[in-house]
């Protein structure tokens, strides 16, 4: 169990870039004091985890000490296929003493990796009255993924005082900058990352249902480079800066089927034997045609939209698959909050508005919080605001 703290340093150790974010805490009012990003070395992490821990651990050093960090104790998150698991399970409803063991079992159950030693814990939210089941989120940890943390932490000169999962920091987000609007309502949150896309559920500040799929901002920048022959290089460089979806792109999809529509209830979290998902017989919606006129009249623009057309039917189709499941199961979706990195494309929100027949926009996690980062760049604070969504949840952690 970790301390109460009120103040603490957010760390998100991504693929493409680590995040840090200084959070201290006055009353109710959480308060950024630090704010900062530098690329990940090459190699060092990837979907599984953390690779290489030393050179981890020195740009994390050099980043706290350029961003004016001056808080000790570090909350950071878990992640990677090989690193952690979270799940969410539907329990009979019992008391403190029944849960722990029955969680015991499900953990012991669960675990999903060759590693038999773990770190586990779990959440059970309140049951509605007369309810026969509650909801729990469990998370699993090999006892040497977290090991390795905390000597990152360690090396960094910091002290690992407790770590998170990126779905329950994004749900730390959601409660404080959008849970009083969309109070009732079911959102989506979509973090695309650079190596993975999480796609996941939440209803009033609770995790309804994770899922995370191999489709980032990586599998966009290569469509780029192959599509235009350019260099990786440049073709990050034409992602952020040139590529746009067109209006006719957006416009030629149709929406997904409403709730209690017809389609066909495909469970995107079922495993076919050999770790990976298992394809659906067929789509619930047509992927949305490559459009045939150029935004505006550009050439290279039509040209580099062509280049991810493909990949925007494959980023849409599986989160079509996760609202088409969440569906079945008598749920709806009535927002989508878009963060991650590759989040920022432009035209993104009205295309899956569009495809999902869902209101979609993008995710600002500084909603609610406030902003005084002496040595942060305005600039590449307004930029970058959704590559902060898992740091700043991180940080939140001074609040629950």
């Amino acid at each position: 169990m970790a301390k109460k703290l009120n103040n603490v340093l957010g760390v998100d150790i991504g693929s493409q870039y680590i995040k840090i974010a200084e959070m201290r805490l006055a009353g109710r009012q959480a308060t950024i004091t630090a704010l900062g990003m530098a690329a990940t070395p090459e190699g060092a992490v990837d979907h599984m985890g953390v690779h290489d821990g030393a050179a981890v651990s020195a740009v994390l050093k050099q980043l706290c000490a350029a961003s004016g960090v001056s808080v000790g104790d570090a909350v950071v998150s878990l992640s990677g296929q090989s690193s952690v698991l979270v799940r969410t399970l539907e329990v009979p409803k019992m008391n403190d003493d029944e849960l722990k063991k029955h969680m015991d079992w499900e953990i012991t159950r669960n675990i999903p990796f060759a590693e038999s030693t773990v770190v586990s814990d779990f959440k059970a939210y309140a049951a509605d009255n007369g309810a026969q089941n509650m909801d729990v989120v469990m998370a699993i940890a090999p006892q040497s993924a977290v090991d390795s943390l905390v000597d990152l932490v360690k090396k960094s000169g910091k002290k690992a005082a407790a770590f998170d999962v990126e779905p329950l920091g994004l749900a730390r987000v959601f409660s404080v900058g959008y849970e009083t609007r969309l109070s009732g309502k079911t959102v989506c949150i979509v973090e695309m990352g650079h190596k993975t896309t999480a796609i996941n559920m939440y209803k009033d500040g609770q995790l309804l249902m994770p899922r995370q799929v191999p489709i980032g901002g990586e599998i966009l920048t290569r469509a780029i480079s192959e599509g235009m022959s350019v260099a990786m290089d440049e073709a990050e460089q034409l992602k952020t800066s040139k590529v746009e979806i067109p209006d006719s792109a957006a416009a030629g999809g149709g929406a997904a089927p409403a709730a209690g529509g017809d389609f066909a209830p495909y469970n995107p979290f079922a495993d076919s034997g050999d770790g990976s998902e298992e394809a659906p017989a067929e789509e619930s919606a047509a992927p949305a045609p490559v459009p045939d006129d150029a935004p505006a009249g550009d050439p290279e623009a039509m040209r580099l939209y062509n280049s991810i057309a493909s990949v925007m039917d494959e980023i849409t189709a599986e989160v079509r698959r996760s609202v088409d499941y969440f569906r079945s199961k008598g749920g709806d979706v009535h927002q989508v909050l878009l963060c991650g990195g590759a989040a920022k494309l432009k035209g993104l929100p009205e295309f899956l508005r569009a495809q999902l027949g869902i209101s979609t926009e993008l995710m600002d996690p500084f909603t609610g919080v406030q902003v005084k980062a002496k040595k942060a760049d305005p600039a590449m604070i307004e930029e970058s605001k959704q590559d902060f969504a898992v740091v700043v949840g991180n940080g939140l952690h001074i609040l629950f």
